[in-house]
């Protein structure tokens, strides 16, 4: 069976091989049969792997788009009278305000600038001053910008103040190195279309198993959405407790083989050469990223709209589509980007290929690549 290959260049869904598309074609399996139960319990014993948790971790699946192990680790692992602090440098911990203000749970958002890492001593200071923090939560990477930011000091601070502290790994697990152990995660999350280069529907959240047990006695702010529900029910059952993505856990379950038949290391450096492999291209159009170079992830670069007035996002975008590659908008509200994305199952000869439908895009539309500063 022959399968298009498209080249997304987008923060995910990454690009597939046709194995992971394929291993959802199987026969028809009712979900809580034992057989497909201890599919996911060796699922579940292999994330834990991919970051490196010890006994003490355990990982929970549940159906839905990233965002929702944001809104699960948020709203399920908060105590009674005690408040999150939200270290805040780009729109996906932004997310996580937005759902402590939908949730009404107290917080504070140490909000900083989207261009940089944040300022480690305006953490420190604001846990010295706030005692009644018990959660410290920021993103690994900020899909946004591209930002990496520096997570093992953050979660050592949380420590020191008697806080657990909570990573949203969405778009680095399976890709930028991570141990929860060296790094000082209590929990992160992910979901299967991102790094580990499977299919829409799966997330999950990788995590210490006694602060979920612990986290029964907490408020209750959602049911479908609450972290010890849904672990308990598989400590009991071996099962999700509502309907798994039945076709994305086959998908997950064969991008997992192909991750450990990759290596862990070799994976993290052909997306870091597929990264390289980007930037060169862009300098020799002339195109600027936003970024500072040292504390890019690796993983997204946010590039910077040419001033030249035929320039024209979706035109460009439509036709590099058209040709088989998918750019993505920028996520800076202050400037004007799009992203070019290291992600998926390509390499640096697919980059090469986007470089001259880019190229062939911007003569097309007779765009040139100048900046008036």
């Amino acid at each position: 069976m022959e399968i298009k290959r498209n080249i997304l260049l987008n923060p995910g869904p990454a690009t597939t091989t046709d194995t992971v598309k394929m291993a959802q074609v199987v026969p028809d399996i009712c979900p809580r049969e034992k057989e497909f139960a201890n599919m996911m319990k060796g699922l579940r014993e292999d994330l834990v792997r991919v970051v490196h948790g010890d006994e003490r971790y355990t990982s929970v699946l549940f159906t839905g788009s990233g965002t929702i192990n944001i809104d699960i680790c948020l709203n399920s692992l908060l105590p009674a009278g005690k408040k999150i602090l939200v270290v805040n440098n780009g729109a996906y911990s932004t997310r996580a305000v937005e759902i402590c203000q939908y949730y009404g749970m107290p917080h504070i958002d140490l909000k900083s600038s989207v261009y940089d890492v944040p300022d480690l001593k305006d953490v420190e200071r604001t846990l010295d001053e706030n005692p009644d923090v018990a959660l410290v939560y920021t993103t690994h990477h900020e899909t946004g910008t591209g930002v990496l930011n520096p997570i093992r000091e953050i979660g050592r601070m949380a420590h020191e103040h008697d806080a657990i502290f909570v990573c949203d790994t969405t778009s680095s697990l399976g890709m930028i190195p991570l141990d929860v152990v060296k790094d000082n995660v209590d929990f992160c999350m992910a979901s299967a279309q991102k790094g580990l280069m499977a299919m829409t529907g799966l997330s999950f959240v990788i995590g210490r198993e006694d602060i979920i047990r612990e986290s029964k006695d907490y408020p209750k702010r959602s049911y479908y959405c609450n972290l010890y529900l849904q672990y308990d029910y598989f400590e009991k059952t071996g099962q999700m407790h509502f309907t798994p993505p039945v076709q994305t856990i086959y998908s997950t379950i064969q991008a997992l083989k192909e991750y450990w038949a990759e290596g862990e290391t070799e994976k993290f450096a052909r997306h870091r050469r597929v990264f390289e492999a980007i930037h060169k291209g862009l300098a020799e159009l002339g195109f600027r990223d936003v970024i500072r170079r040292e504390i890019q992830s690796g993983l997204v670069v946010s590039v910077k709209y040419p001033d030249d007035e035929n320039w024209d996002f979706d035109k460009v975008h439509d036709y590099c589509y058209d040709h088989g590659f998918t750019i993505y908008p920028g996520k800076i509200s202050t400037t004007d980007t799009f992203r070019l994305c290291s992600l998926g199952a390509i390499d640096v000869k697919d980059i090469e290929a986007f470089f001259v439908v880019l190229k062939e895009a911007l003569e097309k539309y007779n765009i040139k690549v100048v900046y008036n500063d």
